[in-house]
């Protein structure tokens, strides 16, 4: 064995929040414990953001509230501000994600400031954290370009990964928006991100508009990280990059991981067949090769 990977599912969250079909909390509820009893072990459920602008993800307090609190899972939720966190934690979160972008024009669009500007709503999040106990994981956003200035450098991409570590995000997730950059980027970022916080704190978060999002894992995997995210189906998307497909398929991810020989504690047969039933709910194909693979193996099988 290669030793071990950890999978960070983010269906129910950036899955979820970027499909057209608004799921009801029960239905959110179910998904997340199917995706539990996978052998996923960090799930993020939910956010506490606007219903206003994010309808998907209205609810959230009453998903957080009806979690186990006790079966060894890590439930994580985004939180854009203060009042977001004091949500979450309202509702019983251990752990929660402030989202930060490595472009002025991407953060300017998507959350209204500049990344200054934001670092100063997430300051007061990280110490009303500190003083709950509660985790807090940072995100990066257009790290391999923006769908509104274009290339970003990834020593911009390090400084903003740098601050997030600084603040206390115990863990940084490097987010290729657009789904956009290709392995050679990749292993450029990673090397610039590593060399001013432990490539250990690092996480990739790959998006597969370009068909790159395995092969940029793969990159990463070569340069020592060992956390990557992923949405069950490849559900989600981005309303700000137009045509931009979900994040990297936990059905393909698994299929390079466990070939490659790494550990997850995750049955791949068993989250395809997830990945096949929430697809069927939300009335869409699955985005999952490895998924869709196993579909048809089955199939003839039977």
């Amino acid at each position: 064995m290669n030793g071990a990977v950890k999978v960070f599912e983010v269906g129910p969250r950036d899955g979820l929040q970027n499909e057209p079909r608004h799921l009801p909390v029960a239905s959110r509820l179910g998904l997340i414990g199917e995706l539990a009893a996978t052998g996923l072990r960090h799930i993020e459920g939910g956010a506490f953001v606007s219903p206003r602008w994010v309808p998907q993800m209205a609810g959230s307090d009453e998903v957080f509230r009806q979690l186990p609190g006790d079966d060894g899972i890590n439930y994580s939720a985004l939180v854009p501000n203060l009042q977001g966190f004091e949500a979450a934690r309202q509702a019983g979160c251990r752990e929660v994600a402030v989202f930060a972008a490595a472009s002025e024009a991407f953060s300017r669009n998507n959350i209204n400031c500049s990344i200054d500007e934001s670092f100063e709503r997430f300051a007061p999040v990280l110490r009303a954290a500190r003083e709950a106990g509660i985790r807090v994981r940072g995100y990066v956003s257009c790290v391999l370009g923006c769908p509104f200035s274009g290339a970003v450098a990834p020593e911009a991409v390090a400084s903003v990964a740098r601050r997030l570590h600084e603040l206390g995000c115990y863990e940084i997730s490097l987010g290729d928006t657009i789904g956009a950059g290709r392995p050679d980027e990749t292993a450029r970022l990673v090397e610039h991100c590593a060399g001013q916080l432990p490539v250990s704190v690092l996480a990739g978060h790959f998006h597969d508009t370009w068909g790159m999002a395995i092969a940029n894992v793969h990159a990463a995997l070569a340069l020592g990280v060992r956390t990557f995210d992923s949405s069950v189906a490849g559900l989600g998307g981005c309303p700000y990059s137009p045509g931009a497909s979900g994040n990297v398929a936990t059905e393909d991810l698994l299929y390079l991981l466990h070939g490659m020989g790494f550990a997850t504690g995750v049955d791949l047969p068993t989250v395809a067949r997830v990945g096949a039933r929430i697809s069927a709910v939300l009335g869409i194909a699955s985005r999952s090769r490895a998924g869709l693979a196993l579909a048809a193996r089955s199939k003839r099988e039977d």
